[in-house]
């Protein structure tokens, strides 16, 4: 059975069940975790995760507990297509792939931030003495000078 494309949330789960309305689900194996159908009136939805992707859990011991504290204590399971054998990277988890793209941009700027520290650190340290403002825009508009009558002799 593939999931729904539509997905409800756990308080909305939780005010169904709290209303007394008739809520049934339906445990989905996939490559190495379980998906959850909700079933009520006509409606089949996904149980999403906070951001709004399908809720996974890679222990069925888990999905259990948490449909018997939602008050859900019977459900279907359809095992078809699970796969006990299959490593957590064949589970579709956007969570890691986030969290690792996360860690390698914290980790860029860490390399980064240390860098830029040592490269202040080195500047300070440089033993030259150090070159007023007013110097080098006198020394730089000199070279722009020369360069404009170089390239102005070089018209003629």
């Amino acid at each position: 059975m593939q999931l729904p494309r539509t997905t409800i949330d756990h308080e909305t789960l939780q005010n169904l069940v709290d209303t007394g309305k008739a809520v049934r689900a339906e445990v989905v194996g996939q490559a190495g975790a379980w998906g959850v159908v909700i079933k009520h009136g006509r409606s089949h939805q996904t149980l999403a995760a906070r951001r709004g992707h399908t809720r996974l859990f890679r222990r069925f011991e888990t999905l259990a507990s948490y449909l018997r504290e939602m008050g859900i204590t019977a459900f279907h399971v359809d095992a078809a297509e699970y796969e006990a054998s299959a490593s957590p990277g064949d589970a579709p988890d956007r969570r890691s792939s986030v969290a690792s793209q996360r860690m390698k941009r914290a980790h860029e700027a860490a390399a980064y931030d240390q860098w830029f520290r040592e490269s202040v650190q080195a500047a300070i340290d440089d033993p030259r003495p150090s070159i007023s403002d007013d110097d080098m825009r006198s020394e730089f508009e000199a070279r722009r000078a020369a360069l404009r009558r170089r390239s102005e002799g070089a018209v003629d």
